[in-house]
């Protein structure tokens, strides 16, 4: 390090997840090591299919949650059991904005970002070029340590490098973290033509962080689906409905998100999104990476390259009454 160094302070260290090394080191490989294969996807699209060895070769490309470890941590432990990043030298983090407005994409100034496993190195030549498309803008510092979607997935990262490379942090890859802000259909369209030519290239590989539904009165959506009715949104004091239950009517929804993204069309993904309301928190980050692998198939003509398959989906609670919520977490893999 030197006195040119920035380093992004892991912020969320000591209440998102543990701040101790060893304790926080020892949660990662539990919750890694309760993922064994064969692993049955579980999407609509690619239910049936399953995958006997982990990583899985060539799925350089993961989605993953971004809560809070106990709740979301065994989640996210399926997707980087998947994640082959064998042959990385730089790996982009793309995640969405939770307080800081923009319709653009942005970029960190930091060199470094801490986790209290140790510091990931910033690619700061991929950052400039990036910057230098002006398709981009810059993160403050205090934007940067707010933002807790990039930040949940850093431990990860540093324990599944460590594990590939054998503890040698000199051959860990870079990484080139992505803001994604409130972007509409055709800026996800511009930075998935950008980004293309990175995920034709095996050296890159990219992890999509996003939570999926956030149901309740506390997130403003409440909605609910009964076979043979309308969709409706409950009010509060509503009486709990039974056919089906709260949370799996959330499912549902949920799964109609899932089937968009595997389907690789990223209209279909905007679609799904805009007739369910579905509060899926990474569907901007979603969207650039969709874009981004429709722009591959057609200029590589290889029409199933990066096409998500789900392996896990949970909610931090099964929620049946109107009073409660809830959040669900997904993991999905995609091999390139």
């Amino acid at each position: 390090m030197s006195d040119k160094d920035i380093v992004r302070d892991a912020s969320h260290a000591g209440s998102w997840y543990s701040a101790s090394a060893s304790q926080l080191d020892s949660q990662l490989e539990g919750h890694l090591a309760a993922v064994k294969p064969p692993l049955k996807c579980i999407g609509p699209q690619s239910e049936g299919q399953s995958v006997s060895e982990l990583p899985i070769s060539g799925a350089r490309v993961i989605i993953g949650p971004h809560a809070g470890y106990s709740y979301s941590g065994p989640a996210a432990a399926w997707a980087y059991r998947c994640w082959d990043v064998s042959k990385a030298k730089r790996v982009f983090l793309l995640g969405p904005s939770h307080h800081h407005y923009t319709s653009r994409a942005a970029l960190t100034r930091c060199t470094h970002y801490a986790t209290p496993l140790g510091h990931l190195t910033i690619d700061r030549a991929m950052t400039t070029e990036l910057y230098k498309s002006g398709k981009f803008e810059w993160m403050s510092q205090s934007v940067d340590e707010d933002e807790h979607s990039l930040e949940m997935h850093l431990p990860y990262i540093h324990k599944i490098f460590s594990k590939t490379f054998s503890g040698n942090a000199a051959k860990f890859p870079l990484l080139v973290p992505v803001m994604v802000g409130n972007t509409s259909a055709s800026t996800e369209a511009t930075l998935g033509k950008l980004l293309a030519p990175y995920l034709a290239d095996e050296t890159n590989a990219f992890v999509i962080s996003s939570d999926f539904a956030h149901w309740g009165l506390r997130f403003r959506y409440t909605l609910y689906r009964s076979p043979g009715a309308s969709q409706v949104n409950l009010a509060a004091g509503a009486k709990a409905p039974t056919n089906p239950a709260i949370h799996e009517s959330i499912k549902a929804v949920d799964f109609d998100c899932i089937a968009s993204c595997e389907s690789g069309d990223h209209s279909q993904w905007l679609e799904t999104l805009e007739s369910t309301g579905n509060t899926v928190c990474g569907r901007h980050p979603i969207g650039v990476m969709m874009a981004a692998v429709e722009e591959l198939r057609r200029t590589s003509g290889k029409k199933d390259a990066g096409a998500f398959k789900f392996v896990r989906y949970e909610r931090s609670e099964e929620v049946k009454k109107v009073s409660q919520s809830s959040v669900s977490y997904a993991s999905a893999f995609a091999v390139i």
